[in-house]
């Protein structure tokens, strides 16, 4: 159990008082969007949730010239440690032609500046929450110290003061400031962090806390890669937007203190109407006819990407979500689901000048199908690479397993006044409940079954490969700490924590599903 655990009692009240919200009686749509009464899927798309119209204009798309998020800079640094600031605080952001969006930002940006760390120092964040909620930071891919992860009850609260919530005992945690603490060590690998407290983190992503973590070492310098401004991340979302311009997402409580959860049409997930690429719509980017590397996130709460470049070369995908890959491996089109990292690299250099080559979303339609557009302005020298060979990645196997498991995410199992919740194993999610207890540094056998809908599986503290996946298109190659499942999908895992002891979580990241208590629980000892 965690420390500061709300209890069963308080947690199927919430599923219950929280998703009707005022005493309005729910028609309740679960993973499988299937109402109790109703008999279709709510899969939109190629994603489960259902598509949520803007109400003001939306810009048309190239628009607007990429933007790339800045890099933040250390405020000090000692022998082995970098210290860096950040401001969880209120700001505007362009979007839309005429219109300010107001967002929720790491220093008031969405995307939030990008962290870059170097492997064997230690990062120090100090986070300062001027919002007006409590929240919790996850570094989504991070091995490091439970107690610096990000639990979903952990809490930083606002420096106006402590916000009771709907929990009860909501008031724990530390209060205007504190400090994650990441010892890292671990291969150069692309991370994000993001808010993950507890019943709220849809929405709070939503309105923009996320952000690139970057982890670089000296084996991944080495290799030749495109580098510096050829080096550009993409964080890949969509949203919605309402008549003032503000983000339209369809929350039960919208000051996200009290009532968690959407209206019942969008409890399968909330699938937004315009493609945002580093926060800005269907954005252009110059590039010269040369080698660029793509660190490709999908940010979204609902929302699964297939990507392809339309009359344009392919991609050579050189990571995944938990770093290099042994060797690169050319895709015509790669399928992204939520919380999943692509690092690939991109030739032009068999374009000419004025082409134009356009990122598509293979599960889009309308406006949806589009993601950005690169225009080639011309030759460049270039002496980046792409070696046959990017680095020793060990090999897990079935030889090394010492625990079998298995993971069934569905509607179903567990119900609370005769209303199905979504389950991981037939249970909601639970604080005091741990579904499994695992031995620091052992190689378990994890089977994850999908049902009922499409979902993305994400663990903390560790990471694993990918024995099998029935999920169609989906390459799920190196190691990784998020994998794809279509609907009735099933993959096998082998599954290793090599860092820290503690307590942790893994969920759905569709965020819809895990703030609906699709996460469990599980302790390394």
């Amino acid at each position: 159990m965690h420390p500061h655990a709300p209890s069963r009692r308080t947690l199927f009240r919430l599923a219950l008082t929280g998703l009707t919200g005022a005493g309005a009686p729910l028609l309740l749509t679960g993973c499988g969007g299937r109402s109790e009464n109703s008999s279709a899927n709510v899969s939109t798309q190629g994603s489960a949730g259902r598509l949520l119209p803007s109400e003001a204009p939306l810009p048309e798309p190239f628009g607007r010239a990429l933007p790339v998020p800045r890099v933040l800079k250390p405020v000090r640094t000692e022998p082995g440690t970098d210290y860096y600031e950040i401001t969880q605080k209120t700001g505007t952001a362009r979007i839309l032609d005429d219109l300010e969006t107001p967002v929720w930002g790491y220093d008031g940006t969405f995307p939030g500046p990008t962290i870059v760390s170097q492997r064997g120092r230690r990062t120090v964040v100090t986070h300062t929450n001027e919002l007006p909620v409590p929240v919790v930071v996850h570094l989504h891919g991070g091995r490091v110290a439970a107690d610096q992860d990000g639990y979903p009850t952990d809490y930083l609260h606002p420096v106006t003061g402590r916000v009771a919530d709907h929990h009860g005992g909501g008031l724990n945690g530390a209060q205007g400031t504190r400090d994650y603490v990441y010892d890292i060590d671990q291969p150069a690998a692309t991370l994000w962090y993001h808010d993950h407290r507890m019943d709220f983190t849809g929405p709070a992503v939503y309105r923009g806390l996320a952000g690139f973590h970057l982890i670089e070492d000296a084996s991944e310098d080495s290799l030749g890669l495109p580098s510096g401004e050829r080096d550009i991340p993409l964080m890949i979302a969509d949203r919605s937007f309402a008549a003032d311009g503000s983000f339209l997402y369809p929350s039960t409580d919208p000051s996200l203190t009290k009532v968690p959860g959407v209206s019942a049409d969008y409890m399968s997930g909330v699938l937004g109407d315009c493609v945002l690429v580093n926060g800005a719509a269907w954005p252009e980017l110059e590039v010269k006819a040369v080698r660029y590397r793509f660190r490709i996130l999908n940010a979204a709460n609902a929302r699964r990407f297939r990507l392809r470049l339309d009359d344009g070369p392919e991609f050579v995908q050189i990571g995944s979500d938990q770093g290099l890959l042994a060797a690169p491996v050319t895709r015509t089109r790669i399928d992204v689901a939520q919380g999943e990292r692509f690092d690939v690299v991109v030739d032009f250099s068999g374009y000419a000048a004025g082409s134009e080559i356009t990122m598509v979303n293979e599960r889009g339609d309308g406006p949806t199908a589009q993601v950005m557009r690169f225009v080639v302005t011309g030759p460049a020298g270039d002496d980046s690479r792409v070696p046959e060979k990017l680095g020793a990645v060990e090999e897990l196997s079935g030889s090394d397993v010492v625990a079998t498991r298995s993971f069934t995410f569905r509607r179903g199992g567990a119900k609370a006044h005769g209303m199905s919740l979504w389950t991981v194993n037939g249970e909601a999610f639970d604080p005091e409940t741990v579904l499994a207890t695992v031995k620091l540094g052992t190689v378990e056998r994890w089977t994850v079954v999908a049902q009922n809908n499409e979902h993305p599986f994400h663990v903390h503290l560790g990471a694993f490969q990918v024995l099998g996946n029935t999920s169609a298109g989906h390459v799920d190659e190196g190691w990784k700490d998020t994998v794809n499942l279509d609907n009735g999908g099933r993959a096998e895992l082998l599954v290793r924590f090599d860092r820290n002891r503690g307590a942790a979580v893994l969920h759905c990241h569709n965020l819809e599903h895990e703030d609906m208590m699709m996460m469990a629980n599980f302790e390394i000892v």
